[in-house]
């Protein structure tokens, strides 16, 4: 005797709930960056963040706020996780929260900076 097993295709129903998971995955993922006078590009474990400078900039990325306190030439204060930082260009990496915030840019019109996960911890 002989057990045969017939090949399992997807339903039109299985394919469209997977689908439908997909896409609530990938809202899910966008909605956990929200931004006021700031421009957000994120991964998995890091963001770019793009202040305006000269109004009240604020981000919420990877379950922290982040905002923009001032800047004055090539240093800027930010607050990552509701501690205050000042970062100059080119500095090594500031450690708050569990997170790495670097300066990427400083001018007339943005303030660009880098917050990521921190691998060790």
């Amino acid at each position: 005797m002989t057990n045969r097993r017939a090949a399992l295709t997807p339903t039109p129903a299985r394919r469209a709930a997977g689908m439908l998971a997909g896409l609530a995955l990938g809202a899910a993922l966008l909605a956990g960056c929200s931004s006021n006078g700031a421009d957000t590009d994120c991964g998995l474990d890091a963001c770019t963040i793009s202040f305006d400078r000269g109004v009240e900039a604020s981000a919420t990325i990877l379950g922290v706020e982040a905002k923009l306190v001032g800047a004055q030439d090539d240093q800027v204060t930010v607050e990552v996780a509701g501690e205050q930082l000042s970062l100059t260009v080119g500095q090594q990496a500031s450690e708050v929260g569990g997170f790495q915030v670097s300066l990427d840019s400083v001018t007339d019109q943005q303030v660009v900076i880098r917050v990521a996960r921190n691998p060790n911890g």
